[in-house]
């Protein structure tokens, strides 16, 4: 290794510039700023997509995040932080599909109250 390679080629901590700074921050705004103007002016007429367009670009902003700000990637530390943040994706879609599912599950099976059981209600 010389004196001249940067430590983050060989697994060490990623080395910020300036310029990794301002393309970040300049894809931040305007990956905030397209969202708001979807929301606020209404150019698509469906909600859906609108939404399916919002959701998309916040997932986008997390992606320029991480990679810009917290500089995470394969080769930082061997690869160890990408690892943890698969582990914790992986931990966070188990989480959050198996509540989605419960609470749909607990919704469709409760009993609606019929007038009878309303009149016996003290």
């Amino acid at each position: 290794m010389t004196v001249d390679a940067p430590a983050h080629a060989h697994g060490g901590p990623a080395h910020a510039t300036r310029k990794g700074y301002l393309i970040g921050f300049g894809l931040s705004v305007i990956l905030t700023a397209v969202p708001f103007w979807l929301v606020m002016a209404g150019p698509i007429s469906s909600n859906m997509a609108a939404t399916f367009a919002v959701v998309g670009l916040a997932l986008t902003q997390i992606v320029v995040h991480m990679i810009f700000f917290l500089h995470m990637d394969t080769k930082s530390e061997s690869g160890w932080t990408f690892m943890a943040l698969i582990f914790t994706i992986v931990l966070i879609v188990i989480a959050l599909s198996g509540s989605l599912w419960v609470m749909y599950h607990l919704t469709t099976n409760m009993m609606p109250m019929s007038a009878h059981d309303m009149k016996q209600l003290p």
